[in-house]
């Protein structure tokens, strides 16, 4: 295939038109153009009101060598595209089949790639099942009745379930798994424009769908899945792993699975299994994160600062991505930005108050959301100990939900500046999953924090206009953004206790959903290379 880049088209351009500039660029008959694919798009807003489209595309073509050696342009070449590579399996028997805990993204893909090489995993996931949490995390925010084990961080599908469905990462990847990730997604059912994409996203709605397409795949494949099964507790001895402990909250038996590989793909809000590990001597160290608000302004406000128009229903709702390094040392920057989106009760203990954002695919809501959050390291934290973060995520969320009175707190930006309650709103109403109330957001920082919050959002209203405008709603507390706690693991991928291979952003190896679900490849990767597919009856059950 012959590879063109920076080919450029208005906005509004057809398919025709892309098709007549590649045979143009090549300088050959439409019919000597055999097939093309577009492997990326991105937009151009260098001259708004004037918007273009980038692409990079890969053509087939006739007598493709003769066409590459009459072109002389440096944007045309041979496309270097090389699909991903199953690594060759290794010789070590397996005893047991190995068992993969939690079906987030990095779970779930461990599990799926396990399963394509016949090494039949157990997936087991505390929470329920996509159809059965729907329902829990509804009544949830109807009601504030918090369900701790089916809500926006647990259960299938993991906390990305409910976000906005980013699929974009900064991870260097040079072994193909990003565009795997990308390809097993779009299989399972999520849009074929993730594919190429600049920033992919699927959207809540879709990708509850596509979770449980990956599900059923599992199982045809020959693995397991085991939901309310919550492991409590690790067996091992000097030689490594030898079992879990599951308990089952729907009837509240226990028992004990033996095997000598699991993977703990726990997503970052496990705080009952850090504890456990922990405790069991898993070796773990504390590590930076972020901490902030969400902000609302009107997507349509949004759109004309980015774009320089309105859309005119030819253009996504506009996202943006700022950054800004303080006098303080801090870094403040935007997260898991949801155009057309809603903030979110993202709760998941009884007592504590934590959101995030999320958008449908056709992010259509009339605000647009992120985070913006402020880097904190163990130094900050007012306890030691690789737990550290925890406790200060913890404390930062229960004074939000004591500033709630169990609702999301929210305060206009011009009152948190003041340091004073809103008496109401302005033109900017919160689009909110869950129950809110007007309250003192900035009570519940430290003031260092938010400082920088403020200091933030003032920076960034010089690169986006009106970002620090008086009537932007903030909501607290966006205290998950990664996770707070590193599972050190060694060149094998394995923990300091062997049989144990900790996985994906709970591990502290990940930041969303794409570099998750690579890591759960990798680490996959990592069991493939040292046994061969299992080839037994099962796992031996002990009833407790």
């Amino acid at each position: 295939m012959i590879q063109i880049r920076q080919l450029k088209l208005k906005i509004d351009h057809s398919e025709e038109e892309l098709k007549n500039k590649i045979c143009r660029i090549l300088n050959i008959p439409a019919d000597e153009l055999r097939s093309y694919t577009i492997s990326r798009q991105s937009l151009d807003a260098r001259k708004k009101p004037e918007l273009y489209y980038i692409y990079t595309v890969d053509a087939k073509v006739n007598m493709e060598k003769k066409i590459l050696r009459k072109i002389k342009n440096k944007d045309v070449l041979k496309s270097d595209y090389k699909p991903y590579a199953y690594p060759v399996s290794g010789e070590e028997q397996m005893n047991e089949r190995p068992v993969v805990i939690g079906c987030g993204p990095a779970g779930m893909f461990c599990s799926l790639m396990l399963a394509e090489l016949g090494y039949r995993p157990i997936l087991l996931e505390r929470g329920g099942a996509v159809e059965e949490r729907i329902q829990d995390v509804e009544e949830f925010w109807e009601t504030g009745v918090l369900n701790p084990d089916s809500n926006v961080q647990f259960g299938e599908g993991g906390a990305g379930t409910f976000s906005d469905g980013k699929l974009n990462t900064l991870v260097k990847d040079t072994a193909g798994r990003n565009r795997k990730v990308l390809e097993v997604f779009a299989k399972h059912g999520a849009p074929e424009d993730i594919l190429y994409m600049s920033k992919p996203h699927i959207g809540t709605d879709v990708l509850t769908c596509v979770v449980r397409n990956m599900r059923q795949k599992i199982k045809e494949l020959g693995g397991e899945v085991r939901f309310h099964s919550h492991v409590t507790d690790v067996i091992a001895d000097d030689s490594g792993l030898k079992g879990l402990e599951i308990r089952n909250e729907k009837t509240g038996g226990r028992e004990l699975l033996k095997t000598q590989t699991a993977v703990f793909a726990i997503g970052h809000s496990a705080r009952d299994t850090f504890d456990m590990l922990y405790a069991r001597g898993l070796d773990m160290e504390a590590k930076a994160f972020a901490v902030g608000v969400r902000v609302e302004h009107l997507q349509a406000e949004i759109d004309l600062s980015q774009y320089g128009r309105d859309r005119r229903d030819i253009l996504p709702a506009a996202s943006y991505k700022l950054t800004a390094n303080l006098e303080n040392g801090r870094s403040v920057y935007t997260f898991c930005m949801c155009p057309g989106g809603y903030v979110v009760d993202a709760s998941s203990e009884e007592g504590y108050l934590a959101v995030n954002g999320m958008s449908y695919r056709d992010r259509a809501g009339k605000n647009a959301n992120s985070a913006v959050i402020v880097t904190v390291r163990p130094e900050d934290y007012p306890d030691e100990g690789p737990l550290s973060g925890i406790a200060f995520q913890r404390m930062l969320e229960r004074k939000a939900y004591i500033a709630g009175k169990g609702k999301i707190p929210v305060q206009l930006f011009g009152d948190f500046c003041d340091k004073r309650v809103s008496g109401g709103l302005g033109k900017i109403q919160p689009s909110v999953k869950g129950r809110f109330c007007l309250a003192d957001v900035r009570g519940i920082f430290p003031e260092e924090i938010a400082q920088s919050i403020e200091q933030g959002m003032i920076s960034f209203d010089r690169k986006l206009h009106g970002f620090a405008g008086k009537d932007a709603v903030l909501s607290g507390v966006e205290s998950r953004s990664s996770s707070p706690v590193r599972i050190l693991r060694d060149e094998t991928m394995q923990s300091s206790i062997p049989g144990i291979y900790p996985c994906g952003e709970g591990a502290g190896y990940a930041g969303g959903i794409t570099s998750a679900a690579m890591d759960g490849i990798k680490t996959a990767e990592a069991i493939v290379k040292r046994y061969r597919p299992f080839d037994k009856t099962g796992n031996i059950l002990i009833n407790f």
